[in-house]
């Protein structure tokens, strides 16, 4: 659970959220594995990838990236990025439920020089959510299919899908309608930085 939660921390295409649900059904269901451990390494698997991510963005940036150079990865990168200008803490909280988007955020997080002490918190923070959600599904999934396991597990997979998508368009409809806004100074990143990992003249 920790390498599964690692990798998809900066490779979204490994699905560690599917693989947590399906511990907490079994965990659930069967007693295996202890489900305390399970949410534990999700959490602390969860916290290490995305600070991967972010040192990836600091070191290279996301240009280089080969998922990040798609149209819809660039246009993740793009919103991370203005969103991380206004309101950077509450989301990287909400892209931790995106997998792409999480990638794009905590990568351009890196990129734009977003104050690493406060991203850790922050990572830390919704890592625990996040962990929490996944397996609140998992327990949810088992007490209502708990006479057939797999039937449990594929819903419980199935609705965090669906949960995450709804997230992001959540989170999209925010952007829309703040898109005016100005956070705290408190929030912002350096002037003139770029998710190319680079600074612009000012």
């Amino acid at each position: 659970m920790f390498g599964f939660a690692t990798v998809d921390g900066f490779f979204p295409p490994l699905p560690s959220e599917s693989v947590l649900i399906t511990l907490a059904v079994s965990a659930h269901s069967t007693g295996v594995p202890w489900l305390p451990l399970v949410l534990l390494m999700g959490a602390l698997g969860a916290w290490a990838g995305d600070q991967i991510a972010y040192q990836i963005g600091r070191m290279i940036g996301t240009q280089r990236v080969p998922f990040l150079r798609s149209a819809r990865g660039r246009r993740a990168v793009a919103r991370a990025e203005r969103l991380l200008a206004r309101r950077g803490a509450s989301f990287i909280l909400a892209a931790r439920y995106v997998p792409i988007g999480r990638v794009a955020v905590n990568m351009t997080a890196g990129a734009v020089r977003y104050p690493r002490r406060r991203f850790m918190i922050i990572a830390a923070i919704a890592s625990v959510m996040w962990a929490l959600y996944s397996v609140g599904i998992g327990i949810m999934a088992a007490a209502w299919f708990g006479h057939n396991p797999l039937l449990a597990i594929g819903a419980g997979i199935v609705f965090g899908v669906v949960a995450g998508f709804a997230i992001d368009k959540i989170v999209m409809w925010f952007q829309r309608r703040g898109g005016g806004d100005d956070d705290d100074d408190d929030d912002t990143v350096p002037a003139g930085a770029t998710a190319s990992g680079e600074r612009t003249a000012a």
